[in-house]
């Protein structure tokens, strides 16, 4: 039976988070500790040194080894989050699901658009919420630019430019560089995830798409190290998505051109570092770029720095608490993310 809308504001939602690797440690366990509509009841990791690390930080939260031993639990929860691989996604899921659970699922939330389609079918049927954690919707430099463009400051946009990359020759070290490109390793699943779906919420639906990718990593038998995405997007503006972990030098992060002025930011949002350092949500230096780090609105030679918007990763997790008491949408409608990876798997398929 699905669990009924549980958060009052006195009965926090009962959360557990599975796997504690970057996915848990950095973003998922701090923004639910943070926010007092959710309870972090229970940690699931097999690896005993995260185990320790994850119990000497949160105290109060069970750690437990398997999901199998968290499902057990699951008349004590009301949310699970999966923080874990990709090739992992769809059985955990399911089996949440099952259990009446409602569910956040990391990015690329299926290792294919079948898998993800049934997903969404399985929480639909069961009335169940399920979200994708599409984090990079509140970076600091995408707000931002998702205000230039409220406020028609670039005139009509032409082009849009957008990178993630990074000088990492020995690879990641983890299972985007190993895991197999059908089970959503490399890094269109895992970059091109966030990239893509950041160009359809700036211009809306795809028409047309076409990409590029290739491994240049250590492993030549490994997945891609390096993409490129080109879509046309039905309004007419065209994105071009980079993804590269062996890049020597880096792009700019954003370079926007419309028909009065251009936005060229340059740098990554600095909540992943931030809370990687220790950094808490609540923190009053929590999501504020430097002015050093402001991207600049204009044409060459008259271009002016603009303040950088509030980085907020937590309004993920204060959206969904809103969903599940009734009162408002979901973060992220996994139907956005289906056709994130519809656009991946067409672009596998020509490269």
């Amino acid at each position: 039976m699905p669990r009924p809308n549980p958060a009052t504001p006195y009965t926090p939602l009962r959360t557990a988070v599975v796997g504690y690797g970057i996915s848990g440690r950095v973003f998922h366990t701090p923004l639910i500790a943070a926010d007092p509509a959710y309870s972090l009841d229970a940690i699931v990791t097999s690896d005993p040194q995260r185990a320790r690390e994850a119990a000497a930080r949160y105290p109060g939260t069970r750690i437990v080894p398997t999901p199998e031993d968290l499902f057990a639990l699951a008349a004590n929860l009301d949310l699970v989050v999966l923080g874990t691989p990709p090739v992992t996604h769809f059985e955990l899921a399911a089996a949440a699901i099952a259990a009446g659970l409602h569910l956040v699922v990391d990015k690329p939330f299926a290792t294919s658009s079948a898998q993800g389609g049934e997903l969404i079918r399985l929480a639909a049927q069961s009335g169940v919420s399920l979200t994708v954690f599409q984090n990079r919707r509140w970076d600091a430099d995408f707000l931002t630019l998702q205000k230039l463009l409220r406020e028609g400051a670039l005139g009509a946009v032409r082009s849009f430019e957008s990178r993630f990359e990074w000088w990492r020759p020995e690879g990641f070290g983890n299972w985007r560089d190993t895991t197999p490109i059908t089970e959503a390793g490399g890094i269109l699943h895992d970059l091109g995830a966030h990239l893509i779906d950041q160009a359809i919420q700036l211009f809306g639906p795809v028409a047309e798409s076409y990409g590029e990718t290739a491994n240049n990593g250590p492993d030549p038998d490994g997945a891609d190290t390096e993409a490129f995405v080109s879509l046309l997007h039905e309004g007419g503006v065209r994105s071009r998505l980079w993804m590269n972990g062996t890049a020597a030098q880096l792009g700019p992060r954003f370079h926007l051109l419309g028909s009065t002025a251009g936005y060229t930011k340059w740098g990554l949002d600095g909540q992943e570092s931030a809370l990687d350092a220790g950094t808490f949500p609540t923190d009053p230096s929590y999501g504020v770029e430097a002015e050093s780090t402001w991207g600049r609105v204009g044409i060459d030679g008259s271009t002016t720095a603009i303040p950088a918007e509030r980085g907020a990763y937590p309004d993920f997790y204060r959206q969904l608490s809103g969903t599940l008491t009734g009162e408002a949408s979901l973060p992220v409608d996994p139907a956005d993310s289906l056709e994130v990876l519809q656009i991946i798997e067409t672009i596998h398929q020509l490269s």
